[in-house]
């Protein structure tokens, strides 16, 4: 059981992107931590053709700016997985 919990734990720090300070400020730290541009919101929960902004966005308003220029919208998900983030919220 140890080693179960252990094995989560170290995929989930792999998981998560090495630029932490950058995404800190555009989105909240913790679970909805990567910042992702969004072709379709599905009520807040979904987030489909999810892509990482153009750029490298200093601010919630660049990171916005960046998301629009391509018909995208700013979103604040969880870890995607295969293009489809669940559970995505609007930044910060």
């Amino acid at each position: 059981m140890h080693y179960l919990a252990l094995a989560a734990l170290l995929t989930a720090v792999m998981a998560t992107p090495a630029d932490n300070a950058a995404q800190a400020r555009l989105c909240p730290i913790g679970l909805y931590s990567i910042p992702l541009c969004c072709a379709t919101d599905v009520g807040g929960l979904a987030c489909l053709d999810a892509t990482t902004p153009r750029g490298h966005p200093d601010t919630v308003r660049e990171f916005r700016d960046a998301c629009a220029d391509v018909g995208q919208q700013a979103r604040c998900c969880v870890v995607p997985v295969l293009g489809q983030a669940l559970l995505c919220t609007p930044p910060i």
